[in-house]
């Protein structure tokens, strides 16, 4: 037991209470916490709780949907209707947002979330994850969609959930990151990380090699760099992780440093990217930042794209500040025509022709 340890609420008491709407965004905190906590007893039962394998149904991307991912949704859909202080709910596994109404209290708040990251690791008892993020409700109206296409530094809150060999919420309000565990005994988060601080450096990267033959040449560069480690330019050796959840990748990142890179590639031409910006890559970008880390497209800070649909998928890269300001590098520069290494023996820059 953590007996007189920091818990959550009384780490959002003193950090939230006193600015405009404190104590609601307190309370709502306080009610993602208890969905994270039925959602991490559904998923710890595994097969025993009937919670696992997939469904005959897909979502609006066209995924199929597992059964864990319908109850996470419906816990989360249940918590902020029912909680009085959300005017509005936008999920990646439901077509359209839909607003509170009578008679339900309708809040000062939006909340948009992934009930489960990657939920295609559940049978496989991999570490799978909630993230969500708060915006701000419009005054005395019901919210169109338009409220809900905000740009990530409107974010007044964010976090995320982690289901694995303990439940961890980390969350931030504007006011660094912090990571509180579940202790399953007395039924409370305590803070257990607080400041997060990404490492600058880091030797190890995060990505889906089975995409390379679709990168951009920027990331081919950066990845190639990587591999050849301490034969390459830079002179040292890199590790390479890769879980398939998001949740999973950036809470490894936060706590020992790293690089994700789920970049922009050629394999679907209409969509700029994988993962949805509203859902992951904005709430994911604030927490990472406020951790010290950096989060890009490769061309743009994310959290200053403003969204123009619910749904909207956009690259990422994000982590270790240093990491991620090379990748950047590498973008400005093939974009300018320079920096790409040229292959060819004849026309390189030791050859007989300069390119």
């Amino acid at each position: 037991m953590h007996l007189g340890r920091k818990t959550l609420s009384k780490y959002l008491i003193e950090n939230v209470s006193g600015t405009k709407d404190g104590a609601d965004l307190a309370a709502l905190l306080v009610d993602v916490a208890a969905a994270v906590k039925a959602i991490s007893a559904l998923s710890s039962k595994g097969a025993l709780g009937g919670a696992t394998g997939s469904m005959d149904t897909t979502n609006v991307q066209g995924e199929t949907q597992k059964k864990l991912d319908v109850l996470s949704n419906t816990a989360f859909v249940n918590t902020f209707e029912l909680g009085g202080l959300v005017a509005g709910v936008a999920s990646e596994e439901m077509d359209d947002p839909f607003p509170v109404r009578a008679p339900h209290k309708r809040g000062p708040f939006l909340a948009i979330f992934d009930p489960l990251d990657g939920s295609s690791n559940i049978d496989g008892n991999v570490s799978v994850g909630s993230i969500f993020s708060i915006l701000r409700a419009p005054d005395g109206k019901e919210p169109e969609m338009q409220d809900y296409l905000k740009p990530g530094t409107e974010q007044v809150a964010a976090g995320y959930a982690l289901y694995g060999p303990a439940t961890l919420l980390v969350i931030t309000v504007g006011k660094g990151t912090h990571g509180f565990t579940l202790d399953r005994e007395v039924g409370n988060f305590i803070l257990t990380h607080p400041d997060i601080q990404i490492p600058a450096d880091t030797n190890e990267f995060a990505i889906n090699t089975s995409n390379e033959r679709f990168w951009e040449p920027p990331v081919i560069r950066y990845i190639s760099e990587c591999k050849a480690g301490k034969t390459g330019v830079r002179e040292r050796d890199f590790n390479m992780r890769w879980i398939a959840s998001m949740v999973a990748e950036v809470h490894r990142i936060l706590i020992r440093g790293g690089i994700f890179l789920y970049p922009k590639d050629t394999k679907e031409p209409l969509k700029p990217g994988r993962l949805r910006l509203l859902y992951e890559a904005n709430p994911m970008s604030m927490i990472v930042e406020q951790a010290g880390g950096l989060s890009s497209t490769g061309r743009e800070r994310i959290m200053e794209v403003v969204p123009t649909q619910i749904h909207q998928r956009i690259a990422v890269i994000l982590g270790s500040s240093h990491e991620v300001a090379r990748v950047i590098q590498y973008h400005q520069e093939h974009d300018e025509g320079k920096g790409e290494p040229f292959s060819s023996p004849l026309f390189s820059e030791r050859g007989l022709f300069r390119a």
